[in-house]
Protein backbone atom coordinates (compact mmCIF):
# COMPACT_ATOMS: atom_id res chain seq x y z
CA UNK A 1 0.00 0.00 0.00
CA UNK A 2 1.45 3.35 -1.04
CA UNK A 3 2.13 5.61 2.06
CA UNK A 4 2.28 8.68 0.40
CA UNK A 5 0.62 11.10 -2.21
CA UNK A 6 1.97 12.20 -5.00
CA UNK A 7 0.42 13.36 -7.97
CA UNK A 8 -2.78 13.99 -8.77
CA UNK A 9 -3.53 13.03 -12.54
CA UNK A 10 -6.24 13.32 -14.80
CA UNK A 11 -5.95 13.84 -18.89
CA UNK A 12 -4.20 17.23 -18.88
CA UNK A 13 -4.68 18.36 -15.58
CA UNK A 14 -1.91 17.84 -13.38
CA UNK A 15 -1.50 18.63 -9.38
CA UNK A 16 1.95 17.51 -8.03
CA UNK A 17 2.26 16.82 -4.01
CA UNK A 18 5.61 17.76 -2.29
CA UNK A 19 6.68 17.69 1.18
CA UNK A 20 9.10 20.47 0.63
CA UNK A 21 10.16 22.84 -1.58
CA UNK A 22 13.31 20.97 -2.61
CA UNK A 23 11.44 18.17 -3.70
CA UNK A 24 8.55 20.02 -5.88
CA UNK A 25 11.49 22.20 -7.80
CA UNK A 26 13.69 19.20 -8.53
CA UNK A 27 11.88 15.83 -8.56
CA UNK A 28 8.57 17.04 -9.58
CA UNK A 29 8.95 20.32 -11.31
CA UNK A 30 12.50 19.92 -12.92
CA UNK A 31 11.85 16.20 -13.85
CA UNK A 32 7.99 16.77 -15.44
CA UNK A 33 9.88 19.76 -17.57
CA UNK A 34 11.96 17.19 -18.75
CA UNK A 35 9.87 14.54 -19.32
CA UNK A 36 7.53 16.69 -21.18
CA UNK A 37 9.90 18.10 -23.15
CA UNK A 38 11.03 14.80 -24.58
CA UNK A 39 7.62 14.09 -25.61
CA UNK A 40 7.35 17.04 -27.40
CA UNK A 41 4.96 19.19 -24.71
CA UNK A 42 5.93 22.55 -23.07
CA UNK A 43 4.47 23.53 -19.67
CA UNK A 44 2.46 26.60 -19.76
CA UNK A 45 4.18 28.60 -17.11
CA UNK A 46 1.35 31.22 -17.20
CA UNK A 47 -1.34 28.38 -15.79
CA UNK A 48 1.24 26.42 -13.69
CA UNK A 49 0.66 27.63 -10.19
CA UNK A 50 1.85 26.83 -6.50
CA UNK A 51 0.11 26.48 -3.30
CA UNK A 52 1.95 26.52 0.09
CA UNK A 53 0.10 25.34 2.95
CA UNK A 54 1.42 25.33 6.28
CA UNK A 55 4.55 26.34 5.43
CA UNK A 56 6.79 29.48 4.07
CA UNK A 57 6.40 30.17 0.40
CA UNK A 58 9.53 30.03 -1.48
CA UNK A 59 9.81 30.75 -5.13
CA UNK A 60 9.53 27.68 -7.48
CA UNK A 61 11.21 28.08 -11.00
CA UNK A 62 9.82 26.70 -14.53
CA UNK A 63 12.16 27.62 -17.17
CA UNK A 64 13.67 30.28 -16.02
CA UNK A 65 10.21 31.71 -15.12
CA UNK A 66 8.92 32.19 -11.13
CA UNK A 67 5.62 30.74 -11.18
CA UNK A 68 2.86 32.53 -9.36
CA UNK A 69 1.65 31.41 -5.75
CA UNK A 70 -2.02 31.38 -5.54
CA UNK A 71 -4.61 30.76 -2.20
CA UNK A 72 -6.43 28.11 -4.78
CA UNK A 73 -6.79 26.93 -7.83
CA UNK A 74 -9.38 24.49 -9.69
CA UNK A 75 -9.10 20.73 -10.30
CA UNK A 76 -11.64 18.79 -12.40
CA UNK A 77 -14.86 21.48 -11.54
CA UNK A 78 -13.47 21.72 -7.37
CA UNK A 79 -11.81 24.87 -6.06
CA UNK A 80 -8.71 23.79 -3.50
CA UNK A 81 -8.19 26.51 -0.93
CA UNK A 82 -4.67 26.61 0.88
CA UNK A 83 -6.65 26.47 4.31
CA UNK A 84 -8.42 23.09 3.29
CA UNK A 85 -12.45 24.74 3.54
CA UNK A 86 -14.68 24.04 0.97
CA UNK A 87 -16.25 27.84 1.47
CA UNK A 88 -14.92 29.23 -1.89
CA UNK A 89 -16.24 25.77 -4.14
CA UNK A 90 -19.36 26.24 -2.19
CA UNK A 91 -19.29 29.97 -3.42
CA UNK A 92 -18.53 28.73 -6.75
CA UNK A 93 -21.55 26.17 -6.40
CA UNK A 94 -24.32 28.94 -5.05
CA UNK A 95 -23.50 31.04 -7.71
CA UNK A 96 -23.47 28.18 -10.77
CA UNK A 97 -26.71 27.23 -9.16
CA UNK A 98 -28.45 30.46 -9.18
CA UNK A 99 -27.62 31.14 -12.80
CA UNK A 100 -29.11 27.48 -13.79
CA UNK A 101 -32.26 28.38 -11.35
CA UNK A 102 -32.70 31.61 -13.28
CA UNK A 103 -32.27 30.07 -16.80
CA UNK A 104 -35.53 27.97 -15.43
CA UNK A 105 -37.48 30.75 -14.58
CA UNK A 106 -40.29 30.14 -17.64
CA UNK A 107 -41.03 26.63 -16.20
CA UNK A 108 -41.26 27.94 -12.45
CA UNK A 109 -43.93 30.34 -14.04
CA UNK A 110 -45.84 28.19 -16.46
CA UNK A 111 -49.18 26.36 -15.06
CA UNK A 112 -48.22 24.06 -17.60
CA UNK A 113 -46.38 21.46 -15.28
CA UNK A 114 -46.98 20.14 -12.50
CA UNK A 115 -45.36 20.41 -8.94
CA UNK A 116 -43.69 17.14 -9.12
CA UNK A 117 -42.53 18.15 -12.36
CA UNK A 118 -40.66 21.14 -11.39
CA UNK A 119 -39.32 19.36 -8.75
CA UNK A 120 -38.15 16.73 -10.56
CA UNK A 121 -36.43 19.39 -12.82
CA UNK A 122 -35.23 21.76 -10.25
CA UNK A 123 -33.60 18.22 -8.41
CA UNK A 124 -32.53 17.04 -11.69
CA UNK A 125 -30.65 20.64 -13.23
CA UNK A 126 -30.32 22.54 -10.09
CA UNK A 127 -29.64 20.64 -7.52
CA UNK A 128 -27.20 18.17 -9.29
CA UNK A 129 -25.29 21.65 -10.08
CA UNK A 130 -25.58 22.74 -6.40
CA UNK A 131 -24.07 19.48 -5.17
CA UNK A 132 -21.62 18.55 -7.61
CA UNK A 133 -18.48 17.17 -5.25
CA UNK A 134 -20.25 17.93 -1.75
CA UNK A 135 -19.57 14.39 -0.77
CA UNK A 136 -15.96 15.90 0.18
CA UNK A 137 -16.45 19.16 1.43
CA UNK A 138 -15.54 20.48 4.94
CA UNK A 139 -18.55 21.88 5.66
CA UNK A 140 -18.49 24.44 8.55
CA UNK A 141 -22.05 25.60 9.99
CA UNK A 142 -22.04 28.93 8.41
CA UNK A 143 -21.56 26.99 4.82
CA UNK A 144 -24.22 24.68 5.25
CA UNK A 145 -26.44 27.66 6.34
CA UNK A 146 -26.35 29.59 2.73
CA UNK A 147 -26.59 26.36 0.83
CA UNK A 148 -29.61 25.34 2.80
CA UNK A 149 -31.12 29.25 2.45
CA UNK A 150 -31.10 28.94 -1.33
CA UNK A 151 -32.60 25.30 -1.36
CA UNK A 152 -35.48 26.53 0.51
CA UNK A 153 -35.58 29.56 -1.37
CA UNK A 154 -35.62 27.74 -4.53
CA UNK A 155 -38.67 24.92 -3.28
CA UNK A 156 -40.61 28.08 -2.13
CA UNK A 157 -40.61 30.22 -5.29
CA UNK A 158 -41.30 26.75 -6.92
CA UNK A 159 -44.40 26.49 -5.40
CA UNK A 160 -45.20 30.34 -5.70
CA UNK A 161 -44.58 30.75 -1.69
CA UNK A 162 -44.00 34.80 -1.01
CA UNK A 163 -44.17 37.21 1.93
CA UNK A 164 -46.32 37.28 3.65
CA UNK A 165 -47.29 33.72 2.98
CA UNK A 166 -45.29 31.63 4.99
CA UNK A 167 -44.38 27.87 5.29
CA UNK A 168 -42.43 25.52 7.53
CA UNK A 169 -39.50 24.40 6.20
CA UNK A 170 -40.71 20.70 7.29
CA UNK A 171 -43.77 21.24 5.40
CA UNK A 172 -42.22 22.54 2.30
CA UNK A 173 -40.24 19.52 2.11
CA UNK A 174 -43.05 17.05 3.09
CA UNK A 175 -44.41 18.91 0.19
CA UNK A 176 -41.90 18.53 -1.99
CA UNK A 177 -40.73 15.27 -1.49
CA UNK A 178 -37.52 16.54 -0.71
CA UNK A 179 -35.20 16.34 1.84
CA UNK A 180 -33.04 19.12 3.82
CA UNK A 181 -29.57 19.69 2.22
CA UNK A 182 -27.64 18.76 5.44
CA UNK A 183 -28.90 15.40 5.59
CA UNK A 184 -29.00 14.79 1.78
CA UNK A 185 -24.90 16.11 2.15
CA UNK A 186 -24.35 13.73 4.77
CA UNK A 187 -26.00 10.52 3.09
CA UNK A 188 -23.76 11.71 0.28
CA UNK A 189 -20.63 11.20 2.31
CA UNK A 190 -21.26 8.00 3.79
CA UNK A 191 -22.18 6.63 0.47
CA UNK A 192 -18.75 8.12 -0.89
CA UNK A 193 -17.00 6.15 2.08
CA UNK A 194 -18.86 2.99 1.28
CA UNK A 195 -17.42 3.18 -2.07
CA UNK A 196 -13.75 4.08 -1.52
CA UNK A 197 -13.68 1.13 1.31
CA UNK A 198 -14.44 -0.90 -1.73
CA UNK A 199 -11.50 0.24 -3.65
CA UNK A 200 -8.20 -1.53 -3.75
CA UNK A 201 -5.95 -0.81 -1.43
CA UNK A 202 -3.26 1.51 -3.89
CA UNK A 203 -6.34 3.61 -5.00
CA UNK A 204 -5.80 7.23 -4.90
CA UNK A 205 -8.89 8.09 -2.59
CA UNK A 206 -8.11 4.83 -0.25
CA UNK A 207 -4.82 6.74 0.06
CA UNK A 208 -5.90 9.86 0.96
CA UNK A 209 -8.50 8.67 3.62
CA UNK A 210 -5.71 7.46 5.38
CA UNK A 211 -3.13 9.66 4.58
CA UNK A 212 -1.49 12.68 7.14
CA UNK A 213 0.68 15.04 4.97
CA UNK A 214 3.92 15.93 6.51
CA UNK A 215 4.48 19.41 8.24
CA UNK A 216 2.86 20.67 11.26
CA UNK A 217 -0.38 22.31 11.38
CA UNK A 218 -0.81 25.34 13.70
CA UNK A 219 -1.31 25.45 17.07
CA UNK A 220 -4.74 25.87 18.77
CA UNK A 221 -7.80 23.86 18.28
CA UNK A 222 -7.71 21.48 14.95
CA UNK A 223 -9.90 22.65 12.03
CA UNK A 224 -12.92 19.93 10.76
CA UNK A 225 -12.03 18.19 8.37
CA UNK A 226 -13.70 15.62 6.24
CA UNK A 227 -12.30 12.87 8.30
CA UNK A 228 -13.31 14.42 12.00
CA UNK A 229 -16.64 15.27 10.26
CA UNK A 230 -17.48 11.21 9.28
CA UNK A 231 -16.09 10.04 12.09
CA UNK A 232 -18.81 12.72 14.29
CA UNK A 233 -21.61 11.14 12.07
CA UNK A 234 -20.51 7.39 12.57
CA UNK A 235 -20.27 7.50 16.00
CA UNK A 236 -23.65 9.18 16.45
CA UNK A 237 -24.85 6.18 14.06
CA UNK A 238 -23.09 4.08 17.18
CA UNK A 239 -20.08 2.60 14.76
CA UNK A 240 -16.70 3.10 15.40
CA UNK A 241 -14.27 3.67 12.85
CA UNK A 242 -13.23 0.34 12.53
CA UNK A 243 -16.71 -0.77 12.60
CA UNK A 244 -17.69 0.91 9.83
CA UNK A 245 -14.46 -0.46 7.78
CA UNK A 246 -16.05 -3.54 8.20
CA UNK A 247 -19.43 -3.39 8.01
CA UNK A 248 -18.58 -1.49 4.70
CA UNK A 249 -16.45 -4.18 3.45
CA UNK A 250 -18.81 -6.62 4.17
CA UNK A 251 -21.85 -4.95 2.27
CA UNK A 252 -19.83 -4.26 -0.73
CA UNK A 253 -18.99 -8.31 -0.48
CA UNK A 254 -22.24 -9.42 -0.36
Amino acid sequence: MFSNLEDLDFADDLAEISGNKTHLQEKKTDQLNKFAKQTGFNINTKKTKVMTINAPVEPVVLNGELLGEVEDFTYLGSILSKDNGAGKDIKARLNKARATFAQLQTIWKSNSYSLRTKVQLYNSNVKSVLLYGSEYWRVIDSDMRKVEAFHNSCLRKINRIFWPNKISNKNLHQKCKSKNISTEIKQRRIRWLGHVMRMPQNRIPKVALHWTPSGKRKRGRPRTTWRRTVTSELEEMGYSWGQAQYSVYCQGQS
